[in-house]
C-alpha cells in the first residue's frame, strides 16, 4: 500500500525559436508529426523536435454581456499555451475525427501557431519543404484538403507524406521485414512489412487506444467516488494510467489475487486529492502545549465558577422565599404555599430549607477556597505509595477509557432520544405514558402527533456530563501525558479529512489497460490486440511468417504502459506454432521515434524523390503523392461515369 499526492501536469508555454536557426541549413526541411494526441515539429537536421504540444485549441466564448461583444475577437489558446486544460475542457477543439484530419479550419490555426513558434514570421509564406505524417490509409479527400491548405495558404515549395509508425519502424530496425504493433491515441494498428514495404491489404485496425483508456479510468473513478466527481478529471485519470497502471501477465489470475485482502493491502495505490484543511496539524512546542492546556483549564474553571455563582444566587433566592413562607404559615395559605414549591407537607418544606442552607454553605466555602488559592506551577504527579508507576498508568488508562465510554453512551442516547422512531425514545415514552393517559386502560400515548409535543415538554435531559467527571478526565489525561510515552493527545479530525479525499486504485490498475486485449469490457465489439495479431499472422504463408515474427516492433504512446511487453510475449508464444521463435522489442522511444525516423528520411535521397512540388500539385491535384518505403499507397479516387469536371 502506497500513498501518493496527485500531481497535476503543469505545462510551460512554448517560446518562439530563433529564425533562421544558426544550427540548421537555410533550406532545411520542417518535420511535422501531426498526431491525434500530440503534434511534434522541428527541423530535419536536429535530434529532437523543437515543439511538442497537445494537438488541441481552446476558443473561449464571447462575452455577450458587453455591448461591443460582437467586435471582440476571443483569444485562441493552442497547445502549451493552455495553462489549465480542465478549465477550458468544454471549449477544446481538435482537427481530428479519430485519427483522420477532417476540420481544416482548426488545422489552419494550429499550423499558424506551429510556424510562428518556429520563428517563421513571413505572412502566408513558409519557404521550406515539409514532411508531414498521416494515418494509415488516409482518405484521398483529407489529403487533398491538406495539400490545398499547405500550397494555397502557406505557399510551401514542396511536401511529402509518410506514416508515423513506419518511420518509427525504420528508426528501430535495420531489417526490411517485420511486424509493427502501433498503439496510438485513437486507434491501434497491426502492420505487416515485407521487403521494406507495408502490405496494405493485410493491415488491421482496432478502433481503440489511449483515449479509451483515459475515459474508462475517468468513468470508473467517478462511479466509485461520486462525492469527488469534480476532483476526478481526465488529466488526472491520464496521469494515473501512465504512472500506476500495468497490463496483467494473466488477467484472470490477477483478478483472483486482487480478490484477497492481503494482496489488496500490499498493492493498492492511494491517491491524495487536494482539499481545504480547516484544522492544521499542531506545530507547537512542549512549552506552548503546556501553556495551551493551562489556558484551557483556566477557561474551564471560569465556566464552572460562573455556573456555581448562578446556582448559588438561585439557591439564595429560593431560600429567602421558603424562609418567608415558613414564617407566615397558617391554616388558610398552607395548601397554596406547598403547591407553589411542589411540596407535600410542612416537614418536607423544613427539610428543603435545611438542605438549601447546607448547600449554600458548602458552595460558598468552596468558592472562597478557590479564590484564595494561587496559581500553582505544573508539577509532576506521583503515584500512590502502594502502586508502581506502570500499575498507576494502566489503572489510569482504564479509568479514562471508562469515562470516555460513559460519555459516548450518553452522547449516543441523547442522539437517539432526539429521534422519534428510535427504540430509546419509544421506550421512554412508554415509561411516562401514564402521565398523559386520557382514558383508563388505554395505552396509546405516542400514537398521535400531539403526544410528541407533550413528551418533549415533560422530558428532562439527564444525560449531560458532570463537572466532576470532566475534572477527573482532565486529571487522568495529565497523568498519561507525564508518565505514558505511548499516549497520543486527542487531535482534530485532519487525518480523517485527508482519508476522505483519497482515491484507492486497486483492481483498476489492471482493468483499465486490459481493454486493449478485451475491448468488449467497454462495449466495443472488435477483436482485441492478441486476436488481431493472430488473425494477421494467419494471412501469411509458412515461409513469410518467420520473417514477420523475427522482427516485431512495439511503438506508439501506449507502448510505455508497464507489462505490455510481457503480456504480448505470452500471447505470441501461445498463438505461434510449437517451438517457434520470435523477437519482440519496444521502440527505443515509442513517442518520438516517429518524428526521429521522419527526420532521418528527410536527410536521405528518398525524400527528394517523394517530394511533391507546387507544380506537381497543380498538375495532378492535391490527392496525388509519390510512394516511398514509409508511405501509404496511392490509389486514385475512382470517377463515376457520366460525371464531368465542367458544367455546360
Amino acid at each position: 500500500m502506497s500513498l501518493f499526492d496527485i500531481e497535476d501536469i503543469k505545462v510551460k508555454p512554448d517560446i518562439v525559436c530563433t529564425y533562421p536557426d544558426p544550427d540548421v541549413a537555410p533550406d532545411a526541411t520542417i518535420i511535422i508529426d501531426n498526431g491525434s494526441y500530440k503534434c511534434r515539429a522541428g527541423w530535419a537536421s536536429k535530434e529532437a523536435p523543437s515543439l511538442s504540444f497537445k494537438n488541441v485549441l481552446a476558443k473561449p466564448r464571447k462575452d455577450r454581456s458587453k455591448k461591443d461583444a460582437e467586435l471582440t475577437v476571443p483569444t485562441v489558446q493552442i497547445g502549451n499555451d493552455i495553462a489549465n486544460i480542465e478549465a477550458v475542457r468544454f471549449q477544446l477543439r481538435t482537427q481530428f475525427d479519430r485519427n483522420v484530419v477532417t476540420h481544416f479550419h482548426v488545422q489552419e490555426q494550429i499550423f499558424d501557431y506551429l510556424f510562428s513558434k518556429l520563428g517563421i514570421d513571413t505572412e502566408r509564406n513558409v519557404p521550406h519543404h515539409v514532411l508531414l505524417t498521416e494515418c494509415v490509409a488516409n482518405p484521398n479527400y483529407s489529403r487533398g484538403l491538406m495539400a490545398e491548405l499547405m500550397f494555397e495558404c502557406y505557399n510551401i515549395p514542396g511536401i511529402a507524406y509518410g506514416v508515423d509508425s513506419l518511420f518509427s519502424f525504420s528508426n528501430n530496425s535495420a531489417i526490411s521485414d517485420g511486424l509493427i504493433i502501433s498503439c496510438g491515441y485513437h486507434a491501434t494498428h497491426v502492420i505487416p512489412v515485407l521487403n521494406g514495404r507495408m502490405i496494405e491489404d493485410k493491415v488491421r485496425r482496432i478502433n481503440l487506444g489511449g483515449f479509451n483508456m483515459i475515459n474508462f479510468m475517468f468513468r470508473l473513478l467517478q462511479l466509485k467516488y461520486p462525492v469527488h466527481v469534480n476532483s476526478i478529471t481526465l488529466s488526472r485519470a491520464e496521469m494515473m494510467i501512465h504512472k500506476y497502471c500495468s497490463i496483467a501477465y494473466d488477467y484472470t489470475e490477477s483478478l483472483k489475487d486482487w480478490a484477497t485482502l492481503d494482496y489488496y493491502d500490499k498493492n493498492v495505490i492511494k491517491i491524495q486529492l487536494p482539499f481545504n484543511q480547516t484544522a492544521t496539524a499542531s506545530t507547537l512546542t512542549t512549552e506552548q502545549r503546556m501553556e495551551k492546556r493551562k489556558e484551557l483549564s483556566r477557561r474551564l474553571a471560569e465556566i464552572n465558577q460562573r455556573k456555581r455563582e448562578e446556582k448559588l444566587a438561585q439557591d439564595k433566592i429560593l431560600l429567602v422565599r421558603m424562609s418567608a413562607a415558613e414564617e407566615n404559615l397558617d391554616d388558610e395559605n398552607i395548601t397554596f404555599t406547598l403547591q407553589e414549591f411542589g411540596l407535600k407537607n410542612v416537614d418536607e418544606l423544613k427539610k428543603t430549607i435545611a438542605s438549601l442552607k447546607e448547600r449554600i454553605s458548602k458552595t460558598t466555602l468552596k468558592m472562597n477556597n478557590q479564590g484564595n488559592q494561587e496559581e500553582e506551577k505544573p508539577r509532576l504527579l506521583q503515584p500512590p505509595a502502594n502502586m508502581t508507576i506502570q500499575q498507576w498508568v494502566i489503572e489510569t488508562r482504564k479509568k479514562r477509557e471508562d469515562i470516555l465510554d460513559r460519555k459516548q453512551t450518553r452522547k449516543q442516547r441523547r442522539q437517539d432520544l432526539a429521534k422519534r422512531r428510535t427504540v430509546a425514545a419509544q421506550e421512554r415514552m412508554r415509561i411516562i405514558s401514564h402521565l398523559a393517559k386520557k382514558e383508563k386502560g388505554v395505552d396509546d400515548f405516542g400514537m398521535r402527533d400531539e403526544d410528541w409535543d407533550v413528551y418533549k415538554s415533560i422530558s428532562r435531559d439527564g444525560d449531560s456530563d458532570s463537572e466532576a467527571e470532566n475534572e477527573k478526565l482532565i486529571e487522568y489525561e495529565e497523568i498519561l501525558k507525564q508518565h505514558d510515552s505511548s499516549y497520543i493527545e486527542p487531535t482534530t479530525s485532519t487525518g480523517s479529512i485527508a482519508e476522505f479525499h483519497q482515491l484507492h486504485l486497486g483492481v483498476e490498475r489492471i482493468r483499465v489497460p486490459e481493454i486493449l486485449f478485451q475491448p468488449s469490457m467497454i462495449g466495443i465489439q472488435e477483436a482485441g490486440l492478441n486476436g488481431t495479431i493472430d488473425y494477421v499472422l494467419k494471412l501469411f504463408t509458412q515461409d513469410e511468417l518467420p520473417k514477420l515474427v523475427s522482427n516485431i516492433v512495439l511503438t506508439g504512446g501506449c507502448a510505455n504502459i508497464q507489462g505490455l511487453y510481457e503480456r504480448l510475449s505470452r500471447e505470441l508464444m501461445q498463438m505461434l506454432p510449437f517451438r517457434s521463435t520470435f523477437n519482440l522489442k519496444v521502440a527505443a522511444d515509442p513517442v518520438l521515434d516517429g518524428w526521429k525516423g521522419a527526420s532521418r528520411f528527410a536527410m536521405s535521397d528518398g525524400f527528394k524523390q517523394a517530394l511533391i512540388t507546387k507544380a506537381t500539385y497543380e498538375e495532378c491535384g492535391g490527392e496525388y503523392f509519390k510512394d516511398h518505403a514509409a508511405s501509404n499507397f496511392y490509389y486514385p479516387t475512382p470517377t463515376q461515369p457520366g460525371i464531368t469536371d465542367s458544367f455546360n
